[in-house]
C-alpha cells in the first residue's frame, strides 16, 4: 500500500475507483488498453472516442457521481439570465426526466445584455456564442424539460447567422468590431464557433461574408487542426493561465460534443487531454499552482477565484473547498458530456502522493532585443510578413515585437484595426512615428523592454510539488523587461495559503473593491520580470529593472513603476506567520513556506474603509522598500522536514549571501534541502558547485513521462494507468495497469 497522503485521501474519500489506491495494481501496462479511433468504415462521432467506462478512462461511477455533486449545486439558484445558467437546468432535466424547472422563464428579452454583447460586436461574444452552442444542442430537445421557446433558439440561431467570425471579414462602413481575435484562446473559439454555426446551417448564406455554412465549415477546420497542433508541438503560449486555460478547454469540450466530424471530435478530445494534463500536471490542493503567462488580481490572490477551480474540483477532487460559482462553464458543460471523459492517468498526475519535480517549456522564442534586419529569418516556418501569420504572432502577445511591425501595420490599416477600442494604445504608438514601418521597427527594438510588454516569448517553467505544499517559477525569462499579465512565481499550501513577489508598476489602487488592479498594477504583472531560478524546494528571483526613466521620457510619464518591490503574504490565511530578520516563515497545516528579502521587508497596513482588503484583518502586503532591485529567496517544507519552530530555526540562522555592483547581483545562500546554491544577475544557476540547466526544456518531464520539444507524441504513465496521444496520426490510446 502507498503511503497515506492528503492527495489519495480526498480522492478516495468519494469513490474514485482505482486511483484512490494507487498500489494496487499490476505493472501489466498492455492491460485493457483501449484505442479511440476506430477503423474507417465503422468511425461515427459517437464510436470516435473510447466510450464513457472504458479501461484506462475515469472511472465512470465516479464521473457520475461528481455531475450529480455539481447540478445539485449549480441548480439550487435560477440564473435563467446566463447561457450556462440555462444550460445547467437543461442538463439537469436531460438526465432526470421528473426535473422540474421555470422553463417559461427563458426568453429572448432574459437575455437582453448577452444580445447587447453580440449585437453590438462587443469584446467577449465569442465566449456567449460558445456558450449558446449548449442551449441550441440541449433546449432542442423532446426530452420533458429541454424543450425552450421556439423564438430563443431562434434568436440564438439568428445572431449565429449574423456573426462575424474573423477580423479580415467584411466589415460594414462605421461599423466598429471590438472583438479581441488574436489571443490563443480567442483563436480557437471563434474557430470552433464558425464551425458549429456552419454545421447548423450547411447551406444558409451568412450574413456578413456571404458564404455558406458548409463554407465557414471548410475554412474553418484546417484552422482547428493547426490550433490543437501547435498546442502539442509547442505548449500554450499562454501557459498554465488559471484564467484563459479555461477559454481552451471548454471550445474543446464543446466541439468534443457537438461536432458531427469524427476527425474533429478527436482532435478536440486529444487537445482536451493537454489541456487536462497542463492542470493536473501543476495541481496543488485545488490550485492550479504554477508560474502563469496570463493572469489578474481577481484570480491569483486566491485559487477559489481561478477560472479553473471549477473543472479542478470536478475532475481532481483535490480540495475540500466547495464550488464557488453555479455557471462554471467546465463543470457545468463537462455535466452534459456524453462522449469524452479524461483518461484515468491525467487524473492519477493530481493526486498521485508527492508528485516532485515537472519541468516544461511552453511559446517559441524570439528575441525583440535583436538588431532590425531586413526580411528577419522567422522560426518554424511562421513568415514574418505573411497576413496569414499575424494572428500566430499575435497570439504570443507580440503586437509591440518588431519582426512584425510591417505586417502588423498593413492589416491594422487594411481592416480598420486601430478602429477596435483595445488596440487604442497600439494606435497611439503607431501614431507617434507617422505610421511609418522603419521607424516603429527602430523604435521598437530600441524600446522593447518596455513596449513589447505583451510578448509571452518561450517559457521554461519549474515546479516541484510534495504532498503538503508546491513552488514554482517561470526561470529567466525576459529579465528585467516589463510584462503586464505575468505571474513569475507562487508558493502554494492550498487554494487560500499561497506566497508569491511582484514588482507593481502603479501604486495599490484606492478603491474597496478587491477585483480592481490596473493592467500591469499593483498586483497584476511585473514592472520588470525577475531573473529566477528555481531547484526542487528552493528558488531565486532577482529583480533588476532593464529600463527606467532615461530609455525614454515619453515611455516613463505613461509606464511609471514603483521604488520598491513587495510580496503577497495573507497573514489572515495561514496558522502561523513569524518574522525574524528579514525572513518572514508561514505554516498552514503541514506545509511550510520561507521568504527572504535583501532589503527589509516591512508589512503595509491598509484602512479597509479606503481599501480592499477581501476581508483580511491582518496586514498581507510585504514590502520591501529602497528600490526596484531586490533579491527574493523562498524555500518550501513540510512537517516531514522536522516541526515549524525547527524548520524556521534552521532557515533564520543561515543568511544569504548578496553582493550588489553596477553590473548587477551576485547570489550564495546555503539551502536547507538542496544546498549550497549560486546565482547572479548574470550566469549560470548552480547546485552543489555543479551548473543546472534554467533553459531549453523538455515540453514536458516529471515522474509521469518525458515528451521532448516539439513532438507530436505525448505519453503519460501512472500506477494504475497509460495514455498515448499521437497528434500525426491522430490517434488517442488509454489504457488500464491494473
Amino acid at each position: 500500500m502507498p503511503e497515506f497522503n492528503r492527495r489519495l485521501f480526498l480522492a478516495g474519500s468519494i469513490g474514485l475507483a482505482g486511483t484512490s489506491v494507487l498500489g494496487a495494481c499490476t505493472e501489466d501496462d498492455t492491460a485493457g488498453k483501449t484505442t479511440s479511433k476506430s477503423s474507417p468504415a465503422q468511425v461515427t462521432p459517437a464510436t470516435v472516442l473510447a466510450a464513457p467506462g472504458a479501461a484506462g478512462l475515469m472511472d465512470e461511477a465516479t464521473y457520475q457521481q461528481r455531475v450529480d455533486e455539481y447540478l445539485a449545486f449549480a441548480t439550487a439558484e435560477l440564473n435563467l439570465d446566463d447561457p450556462t445558467g440555462i444550460a445547467v437546468h437543461l442538463i439537469a432535466a436531460q438526465r432526470d426526466p421528473s426535473y422540474s424547472w421555470p422553463r417559461e422563464q427563458v426568453t429572448v428579452d432574459g437575455l437582453s445584455e448577452t444580445w447587447e454583447r453580440i449585437d453590438t460586436w462587443q469584446d467577449t461574444r465569442d465566449f456567449a456564442l460558445m456558450y449558446l452552442n449548449w442551449v441550441i444542442a440541449f433546449g432542442n430537445g423532446t426530452t420533458p424539460g429541454t424543450t425552450l421557446n421556439p423564438e430563443l433558439i431562434g434568436a440564438i440561431e439568428q445572431r449565429m447567422l449574423d456573426n462575424r467570425y474573423r477580423y479580415n471579414d467584411p466589415n460594414p462602413e462605421g461599423r466598429i468590431d471590438g472583438l479581441w481575435y488574436w489571443s490563443e484562446n480567442h483563436i480557437i473559439i471563434g474557430l470552433v464557433n464558425e464551425y458549429l454555426a456552419g454545421q447548423a446551417f450547411p447551406t444558409a448564406t451568412f450574413t456578413v461574408t456571404g458564404l455558406t455554412g458548409a463554407q465557414h465549415m471548410e475554412r474553418s477546420k484546417p484552422g482547428i487542426l493547426e490550433w490543437v497542433s501547435e498546442r502539442a508541438r509547442f505548449g500554450f503560449f499562454e501557459w498554465h493561465s488559471h484564467v484563459y486555460m479555461l477559454k481552451n478547454i471548454t471550445p474543446l469540450l464543446t466541439l468534443a460534443e457537438l461536432a458531427e466530424d469524427p476527425e474533429l471530435v478527436q482532435v478536440a478530445a486529444m487537445g482536451l487531454d493537454l489541456c487536462l494534463a497542463d492542470m493536473a500536471s501543476h495541481t496543488q490542493a485545488g490550485s492550479y499552482a504554477a508560474s502563469r503567462g496570463r493572469t489578474y488580481k481577481k484570480d491569483k490572490m486566491t485559487s477559489l477565484d481561478e477560472d479553473t477551480f471549477g473543472t479542478s474540483k470536478f475532475l481532481f477532487a483535490d480540495t475540500t473547498y466547495p464550488y464557488q460559482s453555479r455557471t462554471d462553464t467546465g463543470a457545468t458543460f463537462f455535466c452534459g458530456a456524453q462522449r469524452y471523459r479524461p483518461p484515468a492517468a491525467i487524473i492519477d498526475m493530481a493526486v498521485a502522493p508527492a508528485p516532485g519535480v515537472v519541468r516544461e517549456r511552453h511559446g517559441i522564442f524570439v528575441d525583440g532585443a535583436a538588431p532590425v534586419t531586413v526580411n528577419p529569418e522567422a522560426p518554424f516556418g511562421y513568415d514574418f510578413s505573411d497576413p496569414k501569420n499575424m494572428p500566430f504572432w499575435w497570439s504570443q502577445g507580440a503586437v509591440g515585437m518588431w519582426q512584425v511591425a510591417d505586417v502588423s501595420l498593413s492589416e491594422a490599416e487594411k481592416y480598420g484595426l486601430f478602429e477596435n477600442p483595445l488596440l487604442s494604445q497600439v494606435k497611439l504608438l503607431a501614431d507617434l512615428n507617422g505610421r511609418d514601418p522603419e521607424r516603429i521597427k527602430r523604435w521598437e527594438q530600441k524600446n522593447h523592454a518596455v513596449i513589447n510588454f505583451g510578448h509571452l516569448r518561450e517559457a521554461n517553467t519549474y515546479s516541484w510539488r510534495g504532498d503538503s505544499v508546491s513552488l514554482a517559477s517561470v526561470l529567466d525569462h525576459r529579465f528585467g523587461e516589463m510584462r503586464d499579465q505575468v505571474h513569475s512565481w507562487v508558493a502554494t499550501i492550498d487554494a487560500e495559503a499561497q506566497v508569491f513577489t511582484n514588482h507593481p508598476s502603479t501604486g495599490i489602487d484606492e478603491t474597496t473593491d478587491w477585483g480592481s488592479d490596473g493592467k500591469p498594477g499593483y498586483w497584476t504583472g511585473e514592472a520588470s520580470m525577475p531573473r529566477s531560478a528555481q531547484f526542487e524546494r528552493a528558488g531565486i528571483h532577482i529583480y533588476q529593472p532593464a529600463w527606467d526613466e532615461t530609455t525614454d521620457p515619453l515611455l516613463w510619464s505613461v509606464f511609471k513603476y514603483r521604488d520598491f518591490t513587495h510580496a503577497f503574504v495573507p497573514q489572515d490565511r495561514f496558522d502561523d506567520v513569524t518574522q525574524v530578520g528579514n525572513w518572514t516563515f508561514a505554516r498552514k497545516g503541514d506545509g511550510y513556506i520561507a521568504l527572504w528579502s535583501w532589503r527589509i521587508p516591512t508589512f503595509q497596513t491598509y484602512d479597509p474603509a479606503k481599501y480592499a482588503t477581501d476581508g483580511m484583518t491582518k496586514p498581507f502586503d510585504l514590502v520591501a522598500d529602497g528600490g526596484p532591485d531586490n533579491v527574493w529567496i523562498v524555500e518550501v517544507g513540510e512537517r516531514t522536514d522536522g516541526s515549524f519552530d525547527d524548520w524556521t530555526a534552521s532557515l533564520s540562522t543561515n543568511e544569504p549571501a548578496v553582493e550588489r555592483t553596477d553590473a548587477g547581483f551576485t547570489v550564495a545562500w546555503t539551502s536547507p534541502s538542496a544546498g549550497d546554491l549560486g546565482f547572479g544577475s548574470t550566469g549560470a544557476f548552480t547546485v552543489e558547485g555543479k551548473e543546472v540547466a534554467i533553459a531549453d526544456f523538455p515540453r514536458h518531464e516529471s515522474k509521469f513521462g518525458t515528451i521532448d520539444h516539439l513532438a507530436t507524441k505525448d505519453g503519460f504513465v501512472t500506477k494504475t494507468a497509460t495514455v498515448d496521444l499521437d497528434f500525426e496520426q491522430q490517434t488517442r490510446t488509454v489504457g488500464s495497469r491494473r
